[in-house]
């Protein structure tokens, strides 16, 4: 029998050879091509890209002879092409979506298969659920046409996608300010499809690109696995004291997201990082906009947004939800507290490379080192410190959320709680302004316990406190 696919909360992912298949992915690309046929799409262009993972670029190709045989029309990417690229490219290139080949920040060991609309953005969660109940049962129901025979009839044609993008980029931030700062920024790319982009992008002037870690190597060594958080980037981190570096800016497997370490080899939190990019557009850029955060990003933005006088509105977790909001409320930010962060006059996809060139301009404009600019930040909104643990657990996900939602703590962490928000997971509010959530995976049996607060001695505490009430510790 052909292995389930369930789209999680940006699409489809899987152990590759396990149920990760090329018969599964072309019934994957069949449940979105028929859902494109139903919407009226046939004969319009779908732009396909991938990452640098095993056989990515053969799923791609899978996916496109699918599409063909669908009436549908294919822009294929002519390489390993990061998200936001593919994102751009959508509305670039006025397609009316996207099948992009990645696992992003995942395992090696897996590969993934999102999918993307007119706007470049996550498809809404009733959107998913309607490719997923299209996708059929067997790999004999499949349409596909060998792919020498679409090229050949121009119904698959590859192309270049860089170009565009650049042209892009340069037409949302001046890029000669930071060429001629004289900075040295040390690049991590995670083995991933951010390869090579800073240096292009920033070359010409007294600015030195550093990058490490980019070159095509699946097996992701001197890392678990490409996402920019500790212990991944330890390697970045201490070649940034050894290089002397002024950043270091890290892009993961498939570039949507950034992290940032500072002058002094210290990580700086993607909270943190959401809150200077948000500080950057109201205060260096002057703009003025919807804040999007999911709930388990900082309230640092909601301090902002009173300063400032904008509205910050909060969803579920997940781009499935920042991206039609934003739409909605033409934001001029969204993010989520995974690093990956979205900006207005680009797509509503998460940007890794605009964010990594924002955080440069933000240090150039201020003249500040990234730890001076932390510093400036939490000046302005006070100090908040975030954490995370993740833990497997055993038994009945519905008697772990009736023990939470039975538990009612007068205090976490030493810190009295004083609500609960249901909305996704289990958010107990506190009185200095913090939070703790609760969250389980939706594809794994791991739940996540997630704090942010103003008061460093409590991190952990809050944590184990979480972890008690889920009956974990």
């Amino acid at each position: 029998m052909a292995k389930d696919i369930i789209f999680g909360t940006d699409g489809w992912r899987g152990a590759i050879a396990h149920d990760y298949t090329f018969a599964n992915v072309r019934r994957a690309a069949q449940g979105f091509a028929s859902y494109l046929v139903k919407q009226g799409k046939t004969g319009q262009w779908i732009v396909i890209g991938h990452d640098k993972r095993f056989l990515s670029e053969e799923f791609a190709r899978a996916a496109a002879e699918v599409m063909a045989g669908n009436g549908l029309n294919v822009h294929l990417t002519d390489g390993a092409t990061p998200t936001p690229v593919i994102a751009f490219s959508v509305v670039n290139l006025k397609a009316a979506g996207a099948i992009n080949i990645t696992a992003s920040h995942n395992p090696p060991t897996d590969n993934g298969f999102k999918v993307r609309d007119e706007n470049g953005g996550a498809i809404p969660p009733e959107g998913l659920k309607q490719i997923e109940n299209l996708i059929p049962d067997s790999p004999a129901d499949v349409r596909a046409m060998p792919f020498s025979d679409a090229e050949a009839k121009g119904l698959i044609k590859i192309f270049d996608p860089a170009p565009a993008y650049i042209q892009h980029l340069n037409d949302l931030i001046d890029l000669g300010p930071i060429r001629e700062s004289g900075l040295k920024v040390l690049v991590d790319a995670m083995w991933g499809n951010g390869a090579g982009w800073f240096t292009r992008l920033l070359s010409g002037g007294n600015l030195e690109v550093i990058e490490i870690h980019n070159q095509r190597n699946p097996i992701f060594p001197e890392m678990k696995r490409p996402e920019p958080i500790p212990p991944n980037i330890n390697v970045g981190l201490q070649t940034t004291l050894e290089k002397k570096a002024d950043v270091l800016i890290i892009t993961d497997g498939d570039a949507d997201r950034v992290g940032i370490g500072d002058e002094n080899g210290v990580f700086i939190n993607q909270l943190q990082v959401y809150a200077l990019l948000a500080y950057y557009l109201l205060e260096v850029r002057k703009e003025r906009g919807a804040i999007v955060k999911t709930l388990s990003t900082t309230s640092m933005l909601e301090k902002l947004g009173k300063i400032y006088n904008v509205p910050v509105v909060e969803t579920g977790v997940g781009f499935k939800y920042v991206a039609p909001k934003m739409l909605e409320l033409n934001a001029m930010i969204g993010g989520e507290e995974s690093g990956g962060y979205a900006f207005r006059g680009n797509v509503p996809e998460r940007d890794g490379i605009l964010g990594g060139l924002f955080f440069l301009d933000l240090m150039v404009k201020l003249k500040k080192s990234p730890s001076q600019l932390l510093a400036h930040l939490f000046s302005i909104v006070g100090p908040h410190y975030y954490d995370r643990v993740d833990r497997s657990f055993k038994g009945d996900r519905q008697a772990k959320e009736a023990m939470i939602l039975s538990a009612n703590p007068a205090t976490i962490g030493g810190i009295k709680c004083i609500g609960l928000d249901t909305t996704d997971g289990f958010k107990f509010k506190l009185e200095d302004g913090g939070w703790m959530l609760i969250r389980f995976s939706g594809t794994e049996p791991i739940i996540r316990v997630y704090c942010e607060t103003t008061r460093k001695e409590s991190v952990q505490q809050i944590l184990k406190d979480g972890l008690k009430i889920v009956g974990l510790e």
